[in-house]
Formats: structure tokens, C-alpha cells, sequence
């Protein structure tokens, strides 16, 4: 399983759009993108990776009040053990209305 897919199943309960990379096509009043950011190794024997730590940012759009929102998706994401690793407001934007919210997570997968 990978962690996008390992998201939306967790995310699904909140019947909001979710897609990656971008939104396509006309937006709702709330919805999220996921954006995958980094795929790393760890845990290192005999110089093989025995860890891959997945990391994506769950970005936010919403026309009303994100902080009832973020909330809710923090605790959706710590009940699925990921491991939120940042949370930013990353501002309102004008030109469409909407508060835009980051959270980042993380996830560990065996590597095989």
C-alpha cells in the first residue's frame, strides 16, 4: 500500500473531493490536494535500505473557517499512525477566496 492511497482511505470519512498533485476541473467550496514530497530510506544493513519514510503535504482549500477543519484532519491522521510533521496556515488567498491550510505527514513502509 502506498501512502497516497493509505490518505484517501483514511481521509475518505470526511466526504470532501480529494486529488493529487492539483485540483482539476471546478473546485468546491472545500477540498484537498495531496502532494507527495519526499521518498527517503532508513535503517540502513549491509548497506540496504531496510526503511522507505514517505512524506506528503495535505493542503487545505476551504471558503469557511479552517480551524474546526484542521483539527478534525489532524486527529483523522494520528488515529491512521501517520505522523503529522508540520502544520501551516498558509494564508488567505484573494484572488479565490479560499484559506489555505498545509499539514504535513509521514509515513514508514518496509522496504523490500
Amino acid at each position: 500500500m502506498s501512502i497516497l492511497s493509505e490518505l484517501k482511505s483514511a481521509l475518505s470519512i470526511l466526504d470532501v473531493p480529494i486529488e493529487t498533485g492539483v485540483f482539476s476541473g471546478i473546485p468546491p467550496d472545500e477540498y484537498l490536494v495531496l502532494t507527495p514530497m519526499t521518498d527517503l530510506f532508513d535503517a540502513f544493513a549491509d548497506n540496504k535500505p531496510g526503511y522507505e519514510i514517505s512524506e506528503v503535504r495535505i493542503s487545505l482549500f476551504t471558503k469557511s473557517n479552517y480551524m474546526q477543519r484542521k483539527s478534525q484532519l489532524t486527529q483523522i491522521l494520528l488515529d491512521a499512525d501517520f505522523t503529522v510533521t508540520g502544520r501551516w496556515y498558509i494564508g488567505y488567498e484573494n484572488d479565490t477566496e479560499y484559506h489555505h491550510y498545509a499539514i504535513d505527514v509521514a509515513k514508514e513502509y518496509k522496504f523490500n
